[in-house]
């Protein structure tokens, strides 16, 4: 670790949070306890030492367990509604805490500042979503062959569930899950990753500030535990019955297999290698500004960051002209000021793969057209990088996590959606086109085959509303909207018969 005084002190945001120089990682039955090892948050800026935690370990995990066991009965049978206020006034509490956490989202993972409010917004988003939807939630009534009987469909909570986040939006994520878990009856053990402990430190703090009020502890744990050893336990714990997790298709793939072999369900949100088609009746302004956004915003540390633009044959010299342009002018440096539209990666260690990754593309023949470089200094900068390269180039098949975007030439709109669709991933895509019969073929049955098509809008920046989620390699999981709900319950079906008379499905007599 870098051997500097901890700079705790610089940001008072972090005491308004309820952050101190040494904090610790387990929170469960009202209190904050940590038995691991301990570790220190950096700033990715200049690398300089944050704060302290104090990890968990496994007898922290139990108890974890335990303590939500102990509540699973009692918000189980806490009405819908009801527990539709309490998700209401949770964020009402990031409401007022919006701009220290979305600053600390800033110090410690590195987006710039008005992403880090968005990230926040993200979570408020989502609890006004799951508040309308605590009193909607609803099964269906089905007609019976057989007289005198009524059937229905009723869903009920599942009861304790595991969510695994990734450093990349160390808010957002968990609350895409907890919202919805809330509203419909269950209970969270919550998995940060280790670099943005604060941030879920934070996060675990503010709902705290709500739950306590109606006599709650452990509707939701934190358990930021040292190693995979908390990891593996929460993956093969037959107590958590879905399994939420978000991180690279190497662990989901095996996360997948693990839960499966207890039977239990996975919520998977894995690697995205994501494309904009670009027609040649494009609004050209509106994509190039869409396209910037969506290769260089997080640093390229999103799953839906764009990687691949697929330009038609007769714009693509001047698109990718204005592309390298745009670059030269974007401001990068620290994310906590307010001009700053590119910060730092996340680690030094996403250093490394960037400059390994453009090692790896001047070897498969491709040509750097900007960028390229690692930035000299204390923290962890990177040029945004364009690079023209063939499309089956073997790098273009795999995700690198860093602001490095492709450009390849197509032909036709068939060859273009070919393109987009011959990687293994499958997250978010767009085409920019004003033709209708192009957008229609894009989104469908020969179209995109990802799980996020857009039209004439970048592929970062998914709404609250819709489900979030991708095909192939990235995992099949859907987050959030829509009916997303019905992954975090069991349904049942339901047959009452309100007659003296045993009558039996499909005409059977069996008559004693």
């Amino acid at each position: 670790m870098v051997e500097q005084s901890l700079t705790f002190k610089d940001y008072p945001f972090l005491k308004e949070l309820g952050l101190a120089e040494t904090n610790f990682g387990c929170y469960r039955k009202g209190e904050w306890v940590g038995h691991g090892d301990e570790i220190v948050s950096v700033n990715p800026h200049n690398n300089r030492p944050i704060a302290k935690i104090k990890l968990a370990n496994g007898q922290d995990y139990q108890d974890c367990i335990k303590a939500m066991e102990g509540e699973k009965l009692r918000w189980a049978k806490t009405p819908g509604p009801v527990r539709g206020e309490i998700v209401r006034q949770i964020g009402d509490a990031f409401r007022r805490k919006k701009e220290a956490l979305g600053l600390l989202i800033s110090l410690e993972m590195g987006k710039i500042k008005s992403e880090g409010l968005g990230e926040v917004q993200e979570y408020i988003d989502i609890c006004d979503m799951a508040t309308g939807l605590s009193r909607t939630i609803e099964g269906k009534v089905l007609p019976s062959e057989r007289p005198g009987h009524f059937m229905m469909e009723q869903w009920n909570p599942l009861g304790l569930i595991g969510c695994i986040t990734a450093f990349n939006f160390p808010v957002a994520v968990s609350g895409w899950n907890a919202a919805i878990a809330f509203i419909c009856g269950d209970l969270m053990i919550w998995k940060p990753a280790l670099t943005t402990c604060l941030c879920s430190i934070a996060t675990q703090n503010i709902i705290n500030e709500v739950l306590q009020q109606h006599g709650f502890n452990s509707i939701q744990t934190l358990c930021a535990g040292d190693g995979p050893n908390v990891g593996a336990l929460l993956v093969n714990d037959p107590r958590l019955h879905l399994i939420s997790f978000t991180g690279s298709t190497q662990v989901g793939r095996h996360v997948s297999a693990e839960v499966a072999k207890r039977f239990g369900r996975t919520i998977l949100e894995l690697g995205g290698n994501n494309a904009a088609v670009i027609m040649p009746d494009a609004d050209l302004e509106l994509a190039l500004k869409a396209c910037v956004f969506a290769s260089v915003g997080t640093a390229g540390q999103r799953c839906t960051t764009l990687r691949r633009i697929i330009i038609h044959e007769s714009i693509h010299d001047q698109f990718v002209n204005a592309m390298v342009s745009a670059y030269k002018t974007i401001r990068q440096g620290d994310p906590l000021n307010p001009e700053t539209l590119l910060g730092p990666l996340h680690t030094k260690d996403a250093v490394k793969q960037y400059k390994d990754g453009i090692e790896e593309i001047k070897k498969q023949g491709g040509k750097i057209l900007f960028g390229g470089a690692v930035l000299e200094g204390p923290g962890n900068y990177v040029q945004p990088t364009v690079v023209s390269i063939g499309h089956d180039a073997p790098i273009v098949k795999h995700e690198l996590f860093a602001p490095v975007v492709y450009v390849i030439k197509f032909k036709t709109l068939d060859e273009a959606i070919q393109y987009n669709n011959e990687v293994p991933q499958g997250l978010s895509s767009t085409i920019f086109t004003k033709d209708m019969q192009n957008y229609f073929n894009w989104v469908g049955p020969a179209g995109s085959d990802c799980g996020i098509v857009n039209c004439n809008i970048g592929t970062s920046g998914a709404e609250i509303g819709g489900a979030f989620g991708g095909e192939k390699e990235t995992g099949g999981g859907r987050e959030s909207g829509s009916d997303s709900w019905k992954q975090y319950m069991r349904r049942s079906t339901c047959t009452v018969n309100y007659t003296n008379y045993l009558a039996l499905a499909q005409g059977v007599q069996f008559k004693l």
